[in-house]
């Protein structure tokens, strides 16, 4: 029990000398040494506990419906950054269509809710592929590299990634965030290109890629948590 509050927490025995505690996506996690007692622990985690409180709340709030509990029309989605109201009617062939403020389905089974999920989902890939693949094009051609290996990923820890054979991963969930946050992540692999780590040689081109890029990656902080949804 923490500020009244039952909290869960992970624990993990390391080579240390202290105790250390990390809050993220999946929770509290305590690191300690093989000889610290549970005691130890728990009087350690009293100590900090108003943090520890703090800081869970701080990513309960990033918290966003990205994907409907339920396939029904009402129900929350995230497109590009906004929430947009499902709107679900029965039609011969299955189409989508998103607006400021609706997403409407037409589908031949608009009462099979795994049926629409599976169709939407597979409508935000290819929104999310028609959006960052000419992104990465010009990108590269900005840095006079030949276009890369472009996959879409579903991975739960990362927006991207770029390996040493020049190949890019963008997550598929980029077309939920806002589009500049996901041009950001674009121009930030792009650069691994070039410089495949974060030395200030690597900012300095992700910069001239995308000037005020420091604020984006500031905002984008806000939006890990669609990673775990």
């Amino acid at each position: 029990m923490l500020g009244g509050q039952a909290i869960d927490y992970r624990l993990v025995r390391a080579r240390r000398r202290t105790i250390g505690m990390e809050v993220d996506l999946s929770g509290l996690t305590v690191r300690a040494p093989r000889w610290v007692t549970l005691a130890d622990i728990e009087a350690a985690l009293a100590e900090r506990a108003q943090w520890i409180v703090k800081a869970l709340d701080e990513w309960r709030a990033r918290h966003r419906e990205v994907m409907p509990r339920r396939w029904q029309s009402g129900a929350s989605i995230l497109f590009r950054g906004q929430e947009l109201a499902l709107e679900i009617f029965p039609a011969r062939r299955a189409r989508i269509a998103p607006d400021l403020f609706h997403l409407t389905i037409l589908h031949p089974h608009a009462h099979d809710e795994s049926a629409l999920a599976e169709c939407v989902g597979s409508w935000l890939r290819e929104e999310a592929w028609a959006q960052v693949a000419p992104q990465v094009t010009a990108y590269a051609q900005r840095i006079a590299r030949t276009v890369p290996t472009l996959r879409l990923s579903n991975a739960r820890s990362e927006w991207g990634s770029c390996n040493a054979r020049g190949e890019i991963r963008l997550n598929w969930r980029l077309v939920q965030l806002p589009p500049r946050l996901a041009e950001y992540v674009v121009a930030h692999e792009v650069a691994h290109l070039v410089e495949l780590n974060h030395s200030p040689r690597f900012w300095s081109l992700v910069d001239a890629l995308l000037p005020g890029h420091a604020t984006l990656r500031r905002e984008l902080d806000d939006w890990t948590a669609l990673l775990a949804a």
